[in-house]
């Protein structure tokens, strides 16, 4: 086969694929409601996962055994200024949590569970700094230290001062440190900016050292290059343990069991991820009208095409109706006759369940 059968076979397969989407999408329109969706009891659920049975015991323990016989470099590369940073498939809390009950017996720890949804950071940068104040009390103490003039950290410093105590050039206890252990440094309470922006000044204290587990595929993009390279001061390790999640998913609702209205959430977000982003978009703009106006019967659809049109989300009312015939057979959203006589679009569900939803669908 010639070079010229070669472009023309590769022509006919790109030409295939695009009529294939074209008349798949145009032509095809998802069935999926609310309703349909099967949903079991949260606990009959959870109680159906933890009788599941491990396997690969034998390689799970062997493979756990070579990560344990790094325990001595991990603790050297602490010493040496790095941050461990461990991901791969499987929890890495029980693996980190022996690694410090085994390895770092010489100095304090601080754990920090990222998987939490709410976590007091100033509250952990006191624990640091009181814990490290002990450490340079009890240097101070022996045959070889020098005076101290470390001062013990109150709960009404700022977070300034308790940072700089923690970086402090003290003479005397250039050796002391103390670790914090972070599950989860990507959890749900420390993707913000602000927070990953403490960590990372904290990790950077001379005194500190940090060991933290990553398990979402994005969380490198929590962090710019001097995050990485100067701050936390990374040291990747690839550790995967096929363990069970089942600390850390205690924390997070289940999408295929009923749970009010987290899980009216989970489903209304599985719905609205099987339509374009045009479509999301313009759900957006009603459910927003809908968290500003709460009293109100309703969203005006003349409003919502007026709205929809300024932002390029719609060319015509024949695209917004097609739009809105989505979200009516998926029971999305229901039309209500405003006292003047117009129809209104309301979202069926609560103020609350709204915002999570429009958060869900913001990420």
């Amino acid at each position: 086969m010639d070079a010229s059968d070669g472009e023309e076979e590769e022509f006919e397969l790109s030409r295939n694929y695009f009529l294939a989407k074209e008349f798949g999408t145009s032509g095809k329109k998802s069935t999926r409601k609310l309703s349909e969706i099967d949903i079991v009891d949260e606990q009959e659920l959870r109680a159906a996962l933890s009788n599941i049975e491990p396997k690969h015991e034998k390689e799970i323990n062997d493979l756990m055994n070579t990560y344990k016989s790094l325990y001595s470099k991990w603790v050297f590369e602490l010493r040496c200024g790095f941050g461990l940073l461990m991901y791969g498939f499987g929890s890495k809390k029980a693996l980190i949590e022996d690694f410090a009950s085994t390895g770092l017996t010489e100095y304090s720890v601080v754990v920090i569970n990222g998987y939490l949804h709410s976590i007091n950071l100033k509250q952990v940068v006191i624990t640091l700094a009181e814990l490290l104040w002990e450490q340079l009390k009890n240097y101070q103490n022996t045959p070889s230290g020098k005076s101290s003039k470390a001062e013990e950290p109150y709960n009404s410093r700022s977070m300034d001062d308790l940072l700089a105590f923690l970086d402090g050039p003290h003479a005397d206890g250039k050796k002391c440190f103390v670790c914090a252990v972070v599950h989860n440094i990507d959890g749900p309470a420390l993707r913000d900016s602000e927070s990953q922006q403490y960590l990372a000044r904290i990790s950077a204290c001379s005194h500190i050292r940090i060991v933290a587990s990553i398990d979402h595929v994005n969380a490198p993009l929590l962090w710019d290059k001097k995050m990485v390279h100067t701050q936390f001061n990374w040291f990747w390790y690839h550790v995967p343990t096929f363990a069970p999640y089942k600390i850390e998913g205690l924390f997070f609702p289940l999408i295929l069991t009923h749970g009010g209205a987290t899980q009216t959430v989970k489903t209304a977000s599985i719905v609205l991820q099987s339509l374009t982003p045009n479509a999301q978009s313009v759900f957006k703009v009603l459910a927003e009208h809908q968290l500003v106006h709460p009293d109100e019967e309703g969203m005006p659809v003349n409003n919502l095409y007026t709205i929809c049109r300024e932002r390029f989300l719609v060319s015509s009312q024949f695209t917004l109706n097609s739009h809105l015939t989505e979200f009516k057979d998926h029971e999305l959203v229901k039309t209500r006759r405003h006292s003047d006589g117009q129809d209104c679009l309301h979202i069926p569900l609560t103020t609350e369940a709204l915002e999570k939803l429009v958060q869900e669908i913001s990420q």
